[in-house]
């Protein structure tokens, strides 16, 4: 009776770590992501994930047109199939958003970006994808849709922040190459619509990040993809690599539109739109553009961090301000943040595992 009883639990206990080992064969790389989830200071949180990124599958499905094809992927991914999701709503406010891209006195190159928004709680993603280039990104836990009183906290909230692996409002990757996605300043959605894979604005960030060295490579692989701008808004581009090259990417009647610049803010750069979004009183681009001139664009990180913070927004009703800074180096590729206008405290990030 014993031996039977013996043989019986071990036979039991044998199962057990069978399961174990399948559900860590197939779940282990998202539960080691989820479980490296940890807050740095309010409103900002940081995380590390290794492993398939299931950004080659999402494209081999043909990308995703809108949000909620978005989600469903995401849900699909993270559940490996096993659950699906409804639709989701993501908030649609303006975001006043601004960048400057400068020179190193030691021949380097830097860009600083500021996330301005009603409310936000900064996710910052360190990622190191199987197949791709290591990056870090930053996304707002406010704009998932998995309700009001979300927080990256507990094991089953901090898995769900995984769903940034697709999406991004900022980044850095191992080469060097930042992007920004900022409000362009009015409400024309790009809706580009042929055979190509489609991919919504937050998603493009990350897939070109993944994909691109360069701004020449990350607007080759733009021109080969449908630009879907959801939540329905317009938004461009802030781009610049270790070459110094800096440009803002618009869309004029679904159409790329490139314009050398080292500064962004919220209204349009082109010729074809000139202005377009510009309020009155806004002198944030203005006030870049003339620190720039001042130092012929060349800054060290402390000159460069004091100027994109004399653009920071500060907190008032109804509106956060400034949810993030960073300030990232395109040379040694790295990036230091600062949450809510904190700039005495920073947390820098290194790229190369």
């Amino acid at each position: 009776m014993k031996k039977a009883l013996k043989i019986a639990l071990f036979s039991v206990l044998g199962l057990v770590v069978v399961a174990g080992v399948l559900v860590w064969m197939e779940f282990g790389s998202l539960i080691k992501g989820a479980m490296s989830c940890e807050k740095l200071d309010e409103g900002m949180y940081y995380m590390e994930y290794a492993g398939d990124d299931g950004f080659d599958e999402l494209m081999k499905r043909g990308g995703c047109a809108n949000i909620n094809v978005q989600a469903n992927y995401i849900t699909d991914f993270l559940s490996k199939g096993y659950f699906k999701t409804a639709e989701i709503d993501c908030p649609l406010k303006p975001v006043g958003c601004s960048t400057l891209t400068v020179s190193t006195p030691d021949g380097g190159v830097m860009m600083a970006r500021n996330f301005d928004f009603p409310y936000g709680t900064a996710m910052i993603l360190h990622t190191t994808p199987d197949n791709g280039y290591e990056s870090i990104t930053t996304f707002s836990t406010d704009f998932f849709g998995f309700g009001e009183n979300y927080k990256p906290e507990g094991f089953q909230n901090q898995f769900m922040a995984l769903a940034s692996l697709f999406m991004a409002l900022d980044g850095i990757n191992e080469k060097g190459l930042a992007i920004a996605v900022l409000d362009a300043g009015d409400k024309v959605v790009t809706k580009q619509d042929t055979p190509k894979p489609d991919l919504t604005t937050t998603s493009a960030v990350q897939y070109l990040l993944k994909n691109a060295a360069n701004v020449k490579e990350a607007l080759e692989l733009l021109r080969g993809i449908d630009m879907n701008s959801d939540p329905g808004s317009a938004y461009h581009f802030s781009m610049a690599d270790a070459s110094g090259r800096s440009v803002v990417v618009e869309y004029v009647d679904n159409k790329i539109v490139v314009t050398e610049s080292p500064a962004l803010a919220n209204h349009y750069l082109c010729e074809q739109k000139l202005n377009v979004g510009l309020k009155e009183g806004d002198d944030r681009y203005d006030r870049l553009c003339q620190r720039f001139d001042q130092t012929h664009g060349v800054m060290n990180e402390k000159q460069l961090t004091e100027a994109i913070a004399a653009v920071s927004q500060p907190q008032r009703e109804g509106f956060l301000g400034t949810a993030w800074t960073m300030v990232m180096d395109l040379t040694h590729p790295s990036v230091t943040y600062y949450s809510r206008r904190h700039f005495d405290k920073p947390f820098h990030f290194e790229l190369g595992w």
